[in-house]
């Protein structure tokens, strides 16, 4: 994986909130709007798992204690799936191993329930000024994938923009290149909602027509993964 610098576009800092508490989801939403951020929101880890692969987001702040998948758990499967957003974990649980478990799980900060709204301001301005340092970018052979842009690079230079799906596929796959990923693991990592068995085979199909038969291979009677381009 390669990094280059980039300069900040026009539209506000993209911020995902994943908790279950609706009260508190409300009162931020409101104060993180005015203050500018574009927010989704989240009310559980399955959800929020679900909108950091498909959505590209500076920041995702993400409550340890969630309902369907916990946000430590959440935030390790983010970061195995190169999902380099930064993260500030919200817990009610203090101690030093606790916050130890978070950072090591992948987390960029970390604050204590109850917390003070200037003090989670302060620390999110932080975190998108650290957003603006890099672009991450997946090799696919000779050509890469674009975190920033959802977009494919090919080895000519041109740029392939994806949907939101496609790119999430795709993303999934070249996290872990030698990897094969069974068509179960994909619906249930990248297609949890789509209601058709054959859904990963059609967005395979997307891909390949769209950039080039090579960028993902099937593995006969297993699954799919990366090709190179």
């Amino acid at each position: 994986m390669q990094g280059t610098s980039r300069s900040r576009p026009a539209d506000p800092f993209r911020l995902l909130l994943v908790e279950d508490d609706r009260e508190l989801v409300e009162l931020l939403s409101d104060a993180l709007e005015g203050e500018g951020y574009a927010v989704d929101v989240a009310l559980d880890g399955h959800r929020g798992l679900h909108l950091a692969l498909t959505r590209p987001y500076d920041v995702v702040v993400i409550d340890r204690g969630l309902p369907a998948l916990d946000g430590l758990e959440l935030l390790v499967r983010l970061r195995s799936r190169s999902v380099r957003a930064r993260a500030l974990m919200l817990t009610a649980l203090g101690t030093v191993h606790d916050r130890i478990d978070g950072l090591d799980a992948g987390a960029d900060d970390y604050l204590v329930k109850p917390f003070d709204l200037d003090e989670l301001s302060a620390r999110l301005r932080a975190l998108c000024r650290r957003a603006l340092e890099l672009v991450d970018v997946l090799r696919i052979g000779a050509g890469h994938l674009d975190l920033g842009q959802r977009e494919v690079v090919l080895p000519d230079g041109a740029r392939v923009p994806l949907t939101a799906r496609e790119f999430a596929l795709l993303r999934v796959l070249a996290a872990d290149p030698g990897k094969v990923h069974t068509r179960a693991s994909l619906r249930r990592t990248v297609f949890q909602d789509a209601p058709s068995p054959s859904i990963v085979d059609t967005y395979v199909y997307y891909l390949r027509s769209k950039i080039d038969r090579s960028v993902v291979h099937t593995v006969h009677g297993l699954g799919y993964r990366l090709g190179a381009l």
